[in-house]
């Protein structure tokens, strides 16, 4: 049997991006629990509270995301950030919103999140 840890995938929002997103594996999913386990239980407590605990979850929403690019995409091709060949960390960091947050998707895809563990 042949089986890639990884699978490419064209970009649908920046043309000649390819981005290289890794399959889940069960060592994997350890992995990404542990990660997001503490961030996701504090977002649960934030939401129930006032404005600025309601504030505090979405940004650990936002962490939580980041975290799951960062866990998720292994590489990218054509993609230039300020003169530089991007990289995961670019993307995450001063690439375009709307390229991360098509990887997020490709991600949370390839991870096979449920929907309960997607709006973490």
């Amino acid at each position: 049997m042949e089986y890639e840890s990884s699978v490419e995938i064209e970009s649908a929002i920046v043309p000649g991006v390819r981005l290289r997103v890794a399959r889940m594996s069960f060592g994997r999913r350890v992995e990404l629990m542990r990660r997001v386990r503490e961030l996701a239980r504090r977002v649960e407590c934030f939401e129930a509270g006032d404005l600025g605990q309601r504030m505090d979850a979405g940004l650990l929403r936002a962490e939580i995301e980041r975290l799951y690019v960062a866990w998720g995409l292994i590489e990218v091709s054509g993609l230039q950030v300020d003169g530089a060949e991007g990289t995961a960390e670019t993307l995450i960091e001063r690439g375009p919103e709307e390229l991360f947050r098509e990887v997020l998707a490709a991600v949370r895809r390839e991870a096979g999140l449920t929907e309960d563990e997607r709006k973490n």
